[in-house]
């Protein structure tokens, strides 16, 4: 994504129409999303609404598709739209301090979730082992863990029971 500013509209004001603009429908699908996202998009100030040129067709200009593409590879990390607005409106000011501090806090957020993951897959994969090795007359202890209250299960390395 370029850094220039006089290059990309801001994200809150109206975009300058140039004749070499391109449509909305052209430009979402150079962007490979659907209109509604672009508009979407807008509503959201993640993109700015051109002026309508004669006509009333709205022309946007080509760069635009770089920031469309920018923010569906931001939502790709895991990035809100809140987020990424903020990631924009702090590229085109400069200030690498707090890109870098938005990055941290959502690198952080992915290393919790990928915890939690592990742990899910442990629980499960214990399940799954108590499952495949308890009496066939007995409930499948799947199904017993999945059926009390979470706060009366006490999950043990091998054995989930309630409580």
């Amino acid at each position: 994504m370029s850094k220039t500013t006089s290059q990309r509209p801001q994200s809150g004001g109206p975009a300058r129409s140039t004749a070499a603009g391109v449509t909305i429908g052209k430009l979402a699908r150079a962007a490979q999303v659907g209109v509604e996202t672009v508009r979407y998009y807008q509503r959201r100030h993640l993109l700015a609404v051109p002026h309508s040129a004669r006509g009333g067709v709205r022309r946007y200009p080509s760069e635009m598709v770089d920031r469309i593409r920018f923010i569906k590879r931001s939502q790709s990390l895991g990035f809100s739209l809140d987020e990424i607005r903020e990631l924009l409106r702090l590229e085109e000011g400069g200030s690498r301090s707090a890109i870098r501090k938005i990055a941290a806090t959502r690198l952080t957020n992915i290393r919790d979730k990928l915890a939690a993951l592990k742990r899910m897959e442990s629980a499960l994969a214990d399940l799954l082992r108590e499952c495949e090795h308890a009496n066939s007359v007995a409930p499948c202890p799947i199904i017993t863990a999945l059926s009390v209250d979470p706060q009366d299960v006490i999950f043990s390395p091998n054995v989930a029971r309630a409580a």
